[in-house]
């Protein structure tokens, strides 16, 4: 029941924010939670990926190990050229946005506000954090933010505690993140944005060339038996012919206005075992102890032989 009040709670948000905001659409991780069950398919795919087709650079950095029921930071960095525009859903130039997911180990959480540090505070200010599902508070998601302030995502995770969860152990984990900038070039629809390009639906020669709806522009095609067929371009890209050109079946007929990307990365954190941690400090303890013994034993010597003229 709740994921169901979750899902038309989402629904409703995701449409005010079509009406509100039509040039942060069909960009963020956000559709991926709308219409897959996992952000990570079977192969190890992140689903934003079918929708964001360029592959772009990503960056994650975790510790390299954590102690059970503490709070560290997840970086995800989303580089890009600061003051890049985009291609908006009207067809304006609009300022970079970005976002993230990341996919944690089972039992890994967003940490509670009140376990942040002053610099998590501050290194996340203005940044909201939401979970895939109720049933995946594994899975974080920031988007759509500023990318030229945001250019760099910090996660507050808190690590679970096998003592207190026994479907916990201690061990190695590995981390799934995916970060994005700008729009998407295909719909989970399967449709087109405006920000991708366009290709002839036949061969033929360009009958016409005409203003459509919306500031689309409608492109007929003669084919060799006559036929117009008509594709519509939308407000974005830019022709790429003119009329009476010859063009095949598949041709690229509009420039790619997209500028944006996502990409993903894995990476490995170890949930350490504070016992293994004391029980190194104690052995490191014993050899550097057996160490100094011997030098004093060997001192010890030194002095009997001397004074026996040794």
């Amino acid at each position: 029941m709740r994921r169901h009040l979750s899902l038309l709670f989402g629904s409703l948000i995701l449409g005010l924010t079509l009406l509100v905001s039509p040039n942060a659409s069909w960009a963020y991780p956000f559709w991926a939670q709308q219409n897959y069950e996992s952000p990570r398919e079977a192969t190890g795919k992140i689903v934003c990926a079918n929708c964001h087709l360029a592959n772009k650079l990503t960056q994650a950095e975790v510790p390299q190990s954590v102690l059970p029921d503490s709070v560290f930071k997840a970086s995800v960095k989303i580089p890009y050229e600061n003051g890049l525009q985009e291609i908006g859903a009207d067809g304006s130039n609009v300022g970079m946005q970005v976002g993230a997911v990341i996919q944690l180990p089972d039992g890994f959480t967003l940490a509670p506000q009140d376990r942040w540090t002053d610099e998590i505070k501050e290194e996340t200010e203005g940044v909201y954090f939401s979970q895939y599902s109720d049933e995946q508070s594994n899975i974080l998601l920031v988007g759509p933010i500023s990318g030229d302030q945001h250019q760099e995502i910090v996660f507050p995770v808190l690590s679970p505690d096998p003592a207190t969860d026994n479907n916990i152990h201690f061990g190695k984990y590995q981390v799934h993140v995916g970060g994005n900038r700008g729009r998407g070039q295909v719909y989970p629809t399967g449709e087109k944005s405006n920000n991708t390009t366009y290709t002839a639906p036949a061969s033929g020669s360009v009958a016409s060339i005409e203003p459509g709806e919306n500031g689309a522009t409608l492109v007929t095609i003669t084919t060799a038996d006559g036929e117009n067929i008509t594709e519509t371009i939308p407000v974005g890209p830019a022709l790429l012919l003119s009329v009476g050109d010859a063009v095949e079946a598949g041709a690229v007929i509009t420039n790619d206005p997209n500028v944006g990307g996502f990409g993903q990365v894995d990476a490995e954190i170890v949930l350490q075992d504070p016992v293994r941690i004391y029980g190194l400090l104690a052995f490191f303890a014993a050899v550097a102890l057996a160490q100094i013994m011997l030098v004093l034993k060997k001192r010890q010597i030194e002095k009997v032989q001397a004074a026996e003229g040794v």
